[in-house]
């Protein structure tokens, strides 16, 4: 599996890869905004905390960007309640 978060410009969505699998979080941009809308995880890797290695890099990424976040994804939005760090993201 790879640990690497890259972003997808051309697809709108962060990418997770896992042997033949891809999680991804989809997401909307506008300047200084980005906001997620949808988050999924293959079923095969479901409990393997893919998710959250997902989420924990694509907002590493947009923190870099100098970018706020609007988590209308409840994965992204739960993520980011439970990890304070992310919280001066928030828009």
């Amino acid at each position: 599996m790879s640990s690497t978060v890259t972003d997808n410009p051309a697809e709108h969505r962060f990418e997770l890869k896992a042997g033949d699998h891809v999680a991804v979080a989809y997401y909307t941009l506008r300047p200084g905004i980005i906001t997620f809308t949808h988050t999924e995880v293959p079923t095969a890797l479901s409990g393997q905390g893919i998710g959250s290695k997902l989420a924990r890099g694509a907002l590493e990424n947009v923190r870099a960007r100098g970018l706020k976040v609007v988590p209308k994804c409840p994965f992204i939005a739960a993520f980011m309640a439970k990890n304070a760090e992310f919280s001066d993201l928030l828009a």
